[in-house]
């Protein structure tokens, strides 16, 4: 089995005069209200175990003030965790300082900003091949990879124009050129595209997985927006209070939310447009008798819907690969469809998080 690209394991952040301190009291069950009631320090991160996989989109995602931006500082050593590791290729990086850290950022990874961070005074190929001269690379090297991001990005006949000459979805795309001419193993994107309008923003979106499918980047993608998530991440990791409170695979995610705060997330979507066949499939030996077609397996359901023509009495053989991989029945599939009805808040003890994980569609 393929060990993470980037594995956390037992990482807390807690702001304060005495940080080393706290920690007992947080592990003992100390919550953030009383930590700053009675000792006037700030749980960011309590206790993140995350496996992010080598190739893949890990998106993290939560409310203003979940710990998201928190989190992603640690991992290029922006900010030192209290206690904890963050592992790069089983190397804890997290004590990283001086020589070793700037070697991380320089050669392992690249951060693309909300807010660009262009430099104003660069013209858009010296802004590209910025972290190439800056580790030292071979000008006329640095120069030609920064033309080749630059013609890949869309941005070919504006190598020479100033940022503020720029539209904000072209400014955006000289910050990701920038970050995908440095060549390092994992890219960083701090809510890159929230600062865009909503039709740039799919843009942008889309272009990012088209990269993807050629490159297989190590992505570290923050968001707020739950579409967003849900288009573009392999493995979604949902934040509140600096806590995870689920994660896994998006789809499985949306069928099955760990706790209210989660369906309260979830349940607004429109599911028909984001669950694929394969996640309501079910696996089966095939048998074409019985069965009205083939689906893909990453059809939406509202586009199987449309083959069923409503049928409810409907099955269809889903093909993933080209290889059948189960069957899909249109009682499942209007079944998926239905929003879990999002409950009231209730203590721990009379909803055990246990039980909720257990929960599944039907």
């Amino acid at each position: 089995m393929e060990h993470p690209k980037i594995s956390i394991r037992g990482l807390y952040k807690i702001f304060g005069a005495d940080p080393q301190a706290m920690v007992p009291k947080v592990k003992a069950g100390m919550g953030k209200a009383e930590l700053l009631r009675d000792h006037a320090h700030v749980i960011g991160l309590q206790d993140i175990n995350i496996d992010m996989r080598r190739g893949d989109i890990t998106v993290i995602m939560g409310l203003s003030g979940s710990g998201k931006s928190t989190l992603i500082r640690h991992i290029n050593g922006l900010i030192k965790p209290t206690v904890g590791e963050i592992l790069l290729d089983g190397t804890n990086v997290a004590g990283y300082t001086g020589a070793s850290l700037r070697e991380l950022r320089r050669f392992r990874m690249s951060m693309v900003f909300q807010n660009f961070a262009l430099m104003p005074h660069m013209r858009v190929h010296e802004n590209v091949e910025l972290a190439q001269r800056v580790r030292g690379d071979d000008a006329q090297e640095a120069r030609t990879n920064a033309l080749n991001w630059i013609e890949r990005l869309g941005l070919k006949g504006f190598e020479t124009h100033y940022p503020h000459q720029l539209s904000g979805g072209m400014q955006q795309r000289v910050g990701i050129a920038r970050a995908l001419a440095s060549n390092s193993d994992v890219m960083l994107m701090d809510e890159a595209f929230s600062a865009l309008d909503p039709l740039i923003r799919t843009d942008m979106q889309n272009l990012l997985l088209e990269l993807q499918k050629d490159l297989e980047k190590t992505i570290v993608f923050i968001t707020h927006d739950l579409d967003e998530s849900l288009k573009i991440a392999d493995h979604l990791v949902i934040l509140k209070d600096g806590i995870v409170v689920q994660q896994g695979e998006p789809q499985q995610i949306i069928l099955n939310p760990a706790d209210v705060y989660v369906r309260k997330f979830v349940n607004d979507i429109n599911r028909g447009r984001v669950l694929r066949a394969e996640s309501v499939m079910v696996p089966a030996v095939i048998e074409s008798s019985g069965m009205s077609g083939q689906v893909d397996a990453d059809d939406n359901l509202e586009s199987v819907i449309a083959r069923s023509e409503g049928d409810l009495t409907r099955s269809f053989v889903v093909v993933k690969d080209g290889v059948p991989a189960g069957v899909i029945r249109m009682q499942d599939v209007f079944k998926a469809l239905i929003p879990r009805r999002v409950e009231p808040e209730q203590s721990p003890a009379s909803e055990p998080q246990a039980s909720i994980k257990q929960e599944r569609v039907s």
